[in-house]
């Protein structure tokens, strides 16, 4: 066999770490002289000691061979071979043999190379006298002699050694280090116990901190985690670690925790230890640690959880330039895994061979009954559960100090006694006790639990559970409502139309009780009055002023002996009259009506809310009666149905926003002091003294004759824009912006009874008819809904709503506003509408 050539890696990697020696030979070249010592060979070692030969005579064989390793070997003395020793011939044993050392020593420079950066601070002391060595050797051939005497002293110090208890013997490479020498100062010298005459050193006890392996908090309890309970009827609870008892310890009772949670400051930093069973006081720390933890807050003081970020690869001065790993992706990455491929194909194999079967039919395993057990049998389903039906709440009559009402007189006492216990309303008398303390101990306390525990053992209960619907046709899920052919008559088609000159946006109409005459208000300022059947307009007043303020509402008085139309424009409420229209005998009632209150005697000033004043001479030839001026901008007035009093909405008015003005008497009053919320609307009832307030999102009901707040009204809308009354005073309706209509049945509940949502877009008016069973609603999308609404004078039923017909495009839109108004003839089923495209139509059936 050749010999393996020596790698050349190895020289590379010992010419990359050169120590320090091997710098100062590369930089003095006359080194050919100086004594260069070969690596000792295995058959070298086994040799046994050699012998340190003189510079002169290993100089020969010895250069261009040496390394820093050279050096590291200072203690053994060199083995001279011959020639032939040193190169044997190739292919005999000795050149074999020798070729297997050169590879271990191979291997060992590497590993020695790898820790070259590792060296210590000793071997750097013999580099630095080496080197001296070194340089004074390349000064003078004469030196040999000096250099081989340090040599020799380097080796016999490096194999001396020292004394261990002399601290100054030591090498003084561990004080360059930072070690300490002077352990031997914390040792005493103390006469041993076991040899006469003999000295020992004994050191104080090392104390091992939190983090030290020693396990010095074993509790003094080695049961380890046997249960505490198993020792309950024993004197001890344990034992130590040399197997004794550990007895247990004296525990108080309740009373002496109480006293002593009372007495001592400190017991609520102690815990109790169930391995001990006493009572373990906790320091300061653990009790810091407890109360950050309630805090949720970190227990580490220490601890910054806002310390900067330490950016290792992108922070400033720490960008990565190179990859942390320059590996190449190896082969198995890129292929497919034979591995696998081999599972895949045993499993493929098996499925064909008929060993795998998939989605093979389970087959039944015979059943295994237990004879001593009856787990494996199912059980049988027991009755479901049903809750026991709850006790009677207690009511006022029940209380210790009861309202005088629910106490028994001498009659109704004496009547609760001679009637039989079944027949009695209650079970007991009522009694009133000044102060709770003094109420005794009930009597039939126990019989009446007894009662009740009889009730739930003997008394059946029952799941009543609701019948299922046969339904075959959905349709039958559908209320079933009369068709609306047999609900005629209602208006369907357009009659009439009141056109306006200008086209103005029309907000509002009315309707005299006769029915002859129908009144308009638009935004040119102008209130017209029309005759109904025929579409003329009789009469306008023009009474927006300069600037043409619009006309907010317009109502006629309810009472048909006196012709009396009511306006609201211009911050004013105006009385106006057609008079030159109506007979001599009307237009005289009129106009003594309207004149009456200023002929009444009042004793003394009056404070009135409003200003009521006369109108000039000039005025009312053209039929304006009387100017009322009231705080505020009035948005609405509505009339009471006698005909004598009339209520006005305004807004920015305060506790003023609601007037009531009487015209026989020409007063106006405020009814309320303070107002809660915007007033929308007011209307009165057709025949009870009540008033219906509607502000953005509720209905109060006031009685006017009691002065108080009768009902509250809860439609449940965002904002309310109208309402009216039914003729009979049970039901209301409620329009909203928020395109909803609301039936409300004040004999039923403060909720809607019905809420209908039939249009697209806000609803402006609702109203009843005052004859027929109607009301309808019109929108802001242009369209007119009328329905059927029944009410039965018995209680037990509820109103019926039959939706008749959609009158679609009624009006046309103008900035997204349709109908703004309408209004029901008061002797036909007519209709009358107006909107914002400046027409007014009368739809008739």
């Amino acid at each position: 066999m050749a010999a393996k050539q020596p790698r050349k890696t190895t020289k590379k990697k010992n010419e990359t770490h050169m120590t320090s020696p091997e710098k100062l030979k590369t930089a003095h070249k006359p080194t050919e002289n100086l004594p260069r010592r070969k690596k000792p060979t295995t058959l070298q070692k086994l040799s046994g000691p050699r012998k340190v030969s003189s510079p002169s005579e290993g100089a020969g064989e010895s250069s261009g061979s040496g390394s820093e390793d050279d050096i590291e070997e200072g203690p053994f003395p060199e083995l001279f071979l011959s020639d032939d020793e040193e190169n044997p011939p190739e292919g005999s044993k000795h050149a074999t043999f020798q070729a297997a050392e050169i590879d271990e020593e191979e291997e060992r420079d590497e590993e020695e190379d790898d820790d070259d950066e590792s060296l210590d601070v000793s071997e750097e002391v013999e580099d630095e006298e080496l080197g001296s060595l070194l340089d004074d050797s390349s000064n003078s051939e004469a030196s040999n002699d000096a250099s081989t005497d340090n040599l020799d002293n380097l080796i016999a110090r490096s194999s001396f050694k020292p004394e261990e208890d002399d601290a100054e013997a030591m090498d003084p490479s561990f004080s360059m280090l930072g070690r300490k020498t002077d352990y031997m100062s914390r040792a005493i010298l103390k006469p041993s116990a076991f040899i006469k005459g003999a000295k020992i050193n004994v050191w104080d006890e090392i104390e091992p901190g939190y983090g030290s392996e020693s396990s010095t908090e074993d509790a003094p309890n080695r049961i380890g985690n046997i249960p505490s309970h198993f020792y309950d009827d024993m004197p001890h609870i344990g034992y130590d670690i040399n197997g004794k008892k550990i007895m247990r310890p004296a525990k108080g009772d309740e009373l002496d925790k109480f006293l002593a949670g009372i007495e001592d400051p400190t017991s609520w930093t102690s815990v109790e230890d169930k391995l001990l069973q006493k009572n373990v006081a906790l320091t300061d720390e653990e009790l810091e640690i407890i109360h950050k933890l309630a805090k949720a807050e970190n227990p580490d003081a220490q601890f910054d959880p806002y310390e900067p970020l330490n950016e290792f690869f992108t922070g400033k001065g720490k960008e990565m330039t190179q990859p942390l790993s320059a590996r190449p992706e190896p082969k198995r990455r890129f292929i497919p895994s034979k591995w696998e491929h081999k599972k895949v194909m045993k499993i493929v194999r098996a499925i064909r061979q008929g060993r795998i079967v998939p989605n093979k039919p389970k087959v039944e395993k015979p059943k295994v009954y237990g004879i001593w057990s009856n787990e494996d049998q199912p059980r049988a389903m027991g009755p479901m559960y049903m809750p026991a039906p709850k006790l009677k709440l207690p009511g006022h009559v029940e209380s210790y100090n009861p309202p005088e009402e629910y106490l028994f007189d001498d009659e109704e006492r004496k009547a609760w006694e001679e009637a039989e216990p079944g027949d009695r309303k209650l079970d007991f008398i009522p009694n009133k006790y000044s102060s709770l303390r003094l109420v005794p101990g009930y009597s039939n306390f126990l019989q009446e639990r007894f009662e009740r525990c009889l009730d739930l053992y003997l008394a059946p209960r029952m799941l009543r559970r609701r019948p299922k619907l046969d339904i075959s046709d959905p349709s039958e899920l559908l209320p079933k409502l009369p068709s609306p052919k047999d609900l005629r008559p209602f208006p369907s088609v357009c009659s009439i139309e009141y056109v306006h000159e200008n086209g103005a946006r029309i907000r509002t109409v009315s309707i005299d009780p006769t029915g002859m005459w129908v009144a308009t208000g638009s935004d040119d300022g102008q209130v017209r009055v029309w005759e109904c059947k025929v579409g003329r307009c009789a009469m306008s007043w023009k009474l927006g002023g300069k600037g043409d303020s619009p006309v907010y509402s317009v109502e006629w008085c309810p009472d048909g002996r006196k012709c009396i139309l009511s306006a609201v424009v211009n911050g004013h409420i105006y009385l106006l009259s057609p008079l030159p229209v109506l007979s001599p005998s009307l237009a005289e009632e009129t106009i003594q009506a309207a004149h009456l209150g200023f002929e009444t005697a009042t004793e003394g000033p009056q404070v009135t809310a409003a200003k009521w004043s006369r109108a000039s001479e000039e005025e009312r030839r053209t039929g304006v009666l009387i100017t009322i001026l009231v705080a505020g901008t009035p948005k609405q007035v509505c009339w009471h149905k006698r005909g004598d009093y009339f209520g006005s909405v305004a807004t920015e008015a305060g506790n003023q926003s609601v007037l009531i003005h009487q015209l026989s008497k020409h007063q106006t009053q405020s009814p309320f002091r303070k107002t809660k919320g915007i007033v929308q609307k007011i209307i009165f009832h057709p025949f009870k003294p009540l008033l219906f307030v509607a502000t953005q999102q509720l209905v109060k009901v006031y009685d006017l004759l009691a002065q108080s707040l009768l009902k509250t009204l809860q439609p449940g809308v965002k904002w309310i824009s109208s309402l009216d009354v039914h003729p009979l005073g049970d039901n209301v309706i409620i329009g909203s912006y928020d395109k909803r209509l609301v039936w409300h049945d004040m004999d039923l509940s403060e909720r809607p009874y019905k809420t209908l949502r039939y249009h697209e877009k806000a609803i402006r008016s609702v109203s009843f008819s005052g004859k027929f069973p109607l009301f309808s609603s019109s929108s802001d999308d242009g369209n007119i809904q009328i329905f059927h609404a029944k009410v039965f004078n018995d209680l037990m039923m509820n109103p019926l709503i039959v939706p008749l017909k959609l009158i679609k495009g009624a009006h046309g839109v103008h900035h997204s506003l349709g109908v703004l108004d309408s209004l029901w003839h008061p002797s036909e089923p007519w209709i009358v509408s107006v909107g914002a495209d400046g027409v007014a139509r009368l739809w008739c059936s």
